[in-house]
């Protein structure tokens, strides 16, 4: 037989093997959903945000807000960020929009925000409102409406997820920044606690450490509630109230609905360990005036992002579900709730084995997701 006998269902092989990556839809098979990616090639992306004619807002933990087009197509970075202090967990993190960006073109973002501290570099988180030009290439009139205090030289726990109520108030997730945690539950700093405030960045009247009989204690009037280790999720829920998720250390990951002036108990309860094992705080998994999570995970899935699904897209059945990214597993966790408590766990995505950092219910009542790499993407998800 000749050599070239022996080559031609080789180099047939090959390029039908080219052909189909070039022509192979955007569009992959998982359990009950099919995964379209709408955009690639974005650095670890944190967060996203619907703006309107098919359009998102995304930012990236270097530093980067873009728009991504209807198409799919992303653009340059936006003008006018702040400066942000990238490094370790630290960087541009969550996004939103207002409720009326329609008519006022009003974003909120929060970020790891630089500072000195006793002449060494030091940081916190900010959330900062700004107004995205008409031809959405920059932000206009940036302003720091709230920074976390005290700043300290860390690069990990930032929290950092917005939520704006129906009542028009802020809620905002802070981390312990890690080497803090004892912070956590004292009422004098920020560390560890979910803020509210209002969109010009002062304090609701009715915020539960506002009044002057416990300022006078050294109880900072932003704070709702207290006792979080790192926030990295929050979302309204159908019953109209504020549910977030915290990582835990070596388990203890969990899901809660702060309440106003309400103790979540990190670090004295958990239901984890520490890193490399042994107790965390007093080894306590309840103890009294600390409240109970809704839900929580051991061993930790790392959980960021969440979102309520309000649609029925997806059938009847998943219609009001909890669904929750998990950066450690590498999957999107469908939670099923009854009486407010979760009675079932889904696991889906398994097969697209990438880490969740977000998670979003879109305009069009589909499920949004983010993925955390060097090369990450934002995936949609459609009924199989």
């Amino acid at each position: 037989m000749k050599r070239n006998q022996w080559r031609r269902p080789l180099l047939s092989a090959a390029v039908f093997s080219i052909l189909s990556a070039v022509l192979a839809p955007s569009v992959a098979q998982t359990g009950k959903l099919r995964t379209e990616v709408v955009a690639d090639g974005l650095e670890n992306p944190w967060a996203v945000a619907f703006i309107g004619d098919g359009r998102m807002l995304i930012t990236e933990r270097p530093g980067r807000m873009r728009v991504v087009e209807a198409d799919g197509k992303v653009g340059p970075p936006l003008v006018g960020l702040p400066k942000v202090d990238v490094g370790g967990q630290g960087g541009l993190l969550d996004v939103i929009v207002d409720s009326g960006f329609a008519r006022n073109r009003i974003v909120y973002f929060c970020y790891s925000e630089p500072s000195a501290v006793d002449g060494q570099p030091g940081n916190s988180t900010a959330l900062a409102a700004a107004r995205l030009s008409r031809d959405a290439k920059k932000l206009e009139e940036v302003k720091v409406i709230f920074s976390q205090k005290p700043k300290f030289s860390s690069n990990a726990h930032f929290g950092c997820r917005i939520v704006e109520h129906t009542d028009g108030t802020l809620y905002l997730t802070l981390g312990d920044r890690y080497q803090r945690m004892q912070d956590a539950q004292t009422l004098d700093n920020h560390h560890g606690k979910v803020v509210r405030i209002n969109k010009d960045g002062t304090v609701p009247a009715d915020n539960p450490f506002a009044r002057k009989s416990l300022a006078h204690r050294g109880a900072l009037p932003e704070i709702w509630s207290y006792g979080h280790r790192n926030s990295q999720g929050a979302t309204l829920g159908p019953d109209g109230k504020l549910w977030t998720h915290e990582h835990g250390a070596q388990g203890g990951d969990e899901v809660n609905r702060p309440e106003a002036g309400k103790n979540y108990g990190w670090p004295v309860i958990s239901n984890g360990q520490d890193y490399g094992g042994g107790k965390i705080g007093e080894g306590l998994t309840a103890k009294q005036g600390m409240e109970q999570p809704v839900h929580f995970w051991t061993p930790s899935i790392a959980p960021s992002g969440m979102a309520f699904l309000s649609s029925d897209r997806y059938g009847k059945d998943w219609q009001g579900d909890l669904f929750v990214g998990a950066l450690k597993f590498r999957y999107l966790a469908r939670l099923e709730l009854k009486d407010g408590k979760v009675v079932r766990e889904e696991k889906l995505l398994q097969d697209v084995d990438q880490r969740i950092r977000d998670v979003r219910e879109g305009p069009d009542g589909l499920l949004y997701v983010l993925t955390d790499s060097r090369k990450g993407q934002l995936l949609k998800l459609l009924p199989k």
